[in-house]
């Protein structure tokens, strides 16, 4: 029987084990700290780094909120570093609904199974195992590499990469663009033909609580100040608006590259058509055409014979690049007068070009093994710890190569159940990030 790992490099072969042992760690985040936090994970990290001669650090913002800083130096120092960024949290996971358990890092039908195994353990594994081979091969890459592998991203970032931008900016003072989560998978449009997704945009956050204030007293009266009257109506108004439909450049950009691949007119009255055509990312690409709003929690009131005198309700915001004014006129004529809102997160939403020698670097890697791959800027409907850093002016992009098969629902994986990833998903990102840092 031949050898399983015949023919793949060092980095390739450790990659697997490496997001096996990251999933295994549970980093689960509640969104406060009853979690087990990141810093079993953080540890895991340094120690992986400390064996191949790299000195790191970990920066803990709260007990077991931990997130490590590392600085490889390059061959030409007279250049801006690259940050390679990514999360060590996940969203939580019920076991009894998966069907491997989702902290157990299992292999079975060609995948690694887990809770973080595409989000994003495996771009953490990946950047080790490229790494790794290299240091220990004495190879040196162009220039230096800021590595942080970061807290408390799934809520938002405060205790990760928005507290080390807040209280050590110097870290990434130098940097000017970075790689991260969430861009560079492929989406299969033909026989030998895949377009893979760089992300250059992503909507902003404004997670918001809404008060509506009335007249408190007795459930038997008539009232025609209650609270929770008033809210309920505001929450519906909000629910069931459609905000127009604005093409930012990232989003036009990427349904004419679509439109292109698949030998179609763009017809901007129609854009809808298009994404149809998108299969099982036709969701994450549509809730980039507009600006959203969606309620997610009430609250109210104590007893059933009792009118309250407040009622709350949170709602997830999310507006596109350049639109957030409109975004909260609009949201501001619909809740009405009488109820107030505050944020609970607000995060900017953030674009940049898709242009330059990094986006070269990234074309060409892609398509060195990949022939048939063609790489295109996309805006995504969520966002990332490229927030924090853009305030430090960061380009960031999402580049974690991975080669899909076309089946393969990966937007879907995302916070979902029975979250995998290929495994020759993950060796083919190690072999694009190992050419991609050589040409960055």
């Amino acid at each position: 029987m031949a050898d399983e790992h015949e023919g793949l490099s060092a980095g390739e072969v450790e990659v697997v084990d490496l997001c096996r042992e990251l999933i295994g760690i549970d980093t689960s985040n509640y969104g406060d700290h009853s979690g087990p936090g990141e810093r079993a994970a953080a540890e895991y990290v340094a120690e992986k780094l400390d064996e191949v001669g790299v000195e790191s650090r970990i920066y803990e913002s709260h007990p077991g909120r931990s997130s490590v800083v590392a600085r490889i130096a390059g061959a030409d120092p007279s250049r801006p570093p690259l940050l390679i960024h990514g999360h060590l949290d996940v969203v939580p996971a019920d076991a009894a609904d998966w069907t491997r358990h989702p902290f157990a890092g299992e292999i079975a039908d060609g995948c690694v199974w887990g809770r973080g195994a595409i989000d994003m353990k495996d771009m953490d594994a990946m950047v080790l195992a490229v790494l790794r081979q290299r240091l220990r091969e004495g190879r040196t890459p162009p220039r230096d590499i800021v590595l942080a592998f970061l807290a408390d991203e799934e809520a938002g970032g405060s205790w990760g990469a928005q507290w080390l931008v807040d209280r050590h900016p110097d870290l990434f003072a130098d940097c000017t663009e970075a790689i991260s989560e969430v861009g560079g998978f492929s989406f299969t449009v033909g026989e030998d033909r895949r377009m893979y997704l760089i992300e250059t945009a992503e909507k902003g956050i404004a997670w918001m609580r809404l008060t509506a204030r009335g007249t408190a007293g007795h459930g038997s009266m008539v009232n025609d100040d209650n609270a929770i009257t008033e809210l309920a109506d505001a929450v519906a108004r909000l629910g069931r608006h459609e905000f127009p439909l604005r093409l930012t450049k990232t989003v036009r950009g990427f349904l004419e590259e679509v439109c292109e691949a698949f030998g179609i007119p763009f017809d901007e009255d129609d854009v809808e058509a298009t994404i149809a055509r998108l299969g099982p990312i036709a969701s994450m690409i549509g809730a980039t055409l507009r600006n959203s709003v969606n309620p997610t929690v009430l609250g109210g009131g104590y007893k059933a014979n009792v009118i309250p005198g407040a009622a709350t309700a949170q709602v997830d915001g999310r507006f596109l690049p350049g639109m957030e004014e409109e975004f909260f006129a609009e949201v501001d004529r619909l809740i009405g007068p009488k109820v107030t809102r505050e944020f609970i997160h607000h995060l900017p939403a953030v674009e940049t070009e898709f242009e330059g020698g990094l986006v070269d670097a990234m074309a060409e890697s892609l398509r060195a093994e990949d022939p048939g791959a063609k790489a295109v800027p996309y805006c995504m409907s969520g966002g990332t710890d490229a927030k924090s850093f853009q305030r430090l002016g960061i380009r960031n992009y999402g580049f974690a190569p991975l080669k899909l098969p076309p089946e393969l629902n990966f937007s879907g994986m995302f916070h979902g159940v029975d979250e995998r990833v290929p495994v020759d998903g993950l060796r083919f990102g190690v072999r694009v990030l190992d050419r991609f840092l050589d040409l960055s």
